[in-house]
């Protein structure tokens, strides 16, 4: 998966379309991601002790990794990325880079 924690991303599909928001968690093996602010869904609570209220909480879902795009750190724009492989000190490194810009990410 090429989107990881702490990345802008934007909403391509769905009631959030043209949202953009931080990835908080990144779920590879669902293939989905939680981004900040972005499908937000009510939890309802039980009292856990006695003279407690329950209450409803709002937390984002997840959203599937397709229905995003992720934000470019150098020209700000919603990209694809590619992978490109160098060397450092005699180590092949991966680094992903925009497809618009050509910039590392």
């Amino acid at each position: 998966m090429k989107i990881k924690k702490g990345d802008t991303v934007l909403v391509t599909k769905g009631k959030y379309r043209s949202k953009t928001g931080k990835v908080l968690r990144a779920l590879p093996k669902d293939n989905r991601v939680i981004v900040e602010g972005v499908n937000i869904v009510k939890r309802h609570t039980r009292p856990r002790k006695t003279g407690e209220k329950g209450k409803i909480l709002e937390t984002p879902a997840p959203i599937y990794v397709s229905n995003i795009k992720l934000i470019c750190k150098k020209c700000k724009k919603p990209t694809k990325i590619s992978y490109k492989i160098v060397l450092k000190k005699g180590k092949k490194t991966k680094t992903r880079v925009c497809k618009k810009c050509g910039k590392e990410t």
